[in-house]
């Protein structure tokens, strides 16, 4: 990528975040800003793509909850980072069932990728949908957030100890004009935020999520504010294990980072204890972190796909099922997604 290279032509090395956020974002040559990442055809696939029992129990989770908050006249759902528009599209179809909740609604996505929102723009068709590209947009609520695979694809630093000493992680170019990790000394201030925040705790390698914090200081003050709350859903660890959970993923698999920069994702496993943590120090009440396979259950993806598969042809039921394994079984997307919910306190 012709804009790493004259950038660390002349800073010689980069942090961690920095080369994440140019790799993924830049407006001209981001991964997320180019191209649609999603599907067969694409580098990896979301929930709502394998199966629509998954939109649908987020849908009528929204309903439940306004339904909890005594349905009031008007609720908007933000949806963070709406990708190909998979999950939106699903959701507002079971939404369109419920009268009453669909006259109160309003829904807004955040997406910055101008290709993802030119892609959402043609599929979604729906007056009730807007866009937005700030989160500070939202001025009314109660306001429910909806962030499916949304903080593993943001940035984040990496600090390591040695000798004692706290290093964070750089990208610079070797003799070779490769791209390779180098570290320098981390910042007493960088050091000071992961000592508060419990991150320092016996890790060879320590993930310090820079952008999830910002937005989820933002995302705390928008709720103490108009009330509702987050529903996150993402792949990660609840309890404090930490390490390096670098990725890269291209056509399916994993690839090297710094193989076709531009052209592969770039994630990382998201900290819901610490997630957990900093909602919970921004005035907000965090329920307990459950996974993707407890979640769904808990909501009869089950039962759901039992009353789906009657009249079904053996094949077809066998579909059905085969997906809901994907969505619940430990050894796919059951145990390692993770569901949190926040909301105000009172």
């Amino acid at each position: 990528m012709n804009k790493l290279d004259n950038i660390l032509k002349k800073e010689k090395a980069i942090p961690l975040d920095k080369f994440i956020n140019i790799a993924l974002y830049d407006k001209k040559h981001g991964y997320y800003m180019k191209k649609n990442p999603f599907g067969g055809n694409g580098d990896f696939i979301t929930a709502p793509m394998v199966s629509n029992l998954f939109a649908e129990m987020i849908a009528l989770w929204c309903i439940s909850y306004w339904n909890y908050l005594k349905k009031p006249k008007k609720i908007v759902i933000v949806e963070l980072g709406s990708g190909n528009a998979s999950l939106c599209l699903q959701i507002i179809k079971i939404f369109q069932k419920f009268d009453e909740f669909y006259n109160c609604l309003e829904i807004k996505l955040l997406e910055i990728s101008r290709k993802l929102k030119k892609i959402q723009k043609i599929k979604i068709k729906n007056s009730k949908v807007k866009w937005i590209n700030k989160i500070e947009e939202i001025k009314s609520g109660p306001v429910l957030l909806l962030a499916n695979e949304f903080f593993d694809a943001l940035p984040i630093k990496q600090i390591y100890k040695k000798n004692n000493i706290y290093l964070e992680r750089f990208i610079t170019t070797s003799n070779k004009k490769k791209l390779q990790f180098t570290s320098k000394k981390a910042g007493k201030n960088l050091i000071k935020k992961i000592k508060k925040l419990k991150l320092s705790n016996n890790k060879n390698v320590i993930e310090y999520p820079i952008d999830t914090i910002k937005y989820l200081l933002k995302i705390a003050k928008i709720i103490r504010r108009f009330d509702g709350g987050l529903l996150t859903l993402d792949y990660g660890y609840n309890i404090n294990s930490g390490g390096d959970t670098l990725q890269s993923v291209k056509k399916h698999r994993y690839s090297r980072i710094f193989d076709d920069i531009g052209n592969s994702d770039i994630t990382t496993h998201v900290n819901f204890r610490l997630i957990s943590d900093i909602l919970h120090a921004n005035e907000l009440k965090v329920n307990k972190v459950v996974t993707q396979s407890e979640f769904l259950q808990k909501l009869g993806i089950k039962e759901r796909a039992i009353i789906l598969s009657n009249k079904k042809t053996f094949k077809e039921k066998a579909q059905i099922f085969y997906k809901l394994k994907k969505l619940l079984h430990y050894s796919e997307m059951g145990t390692l997604f993770k569901v949190l919910f926040a909301q105000k306190k009172k």
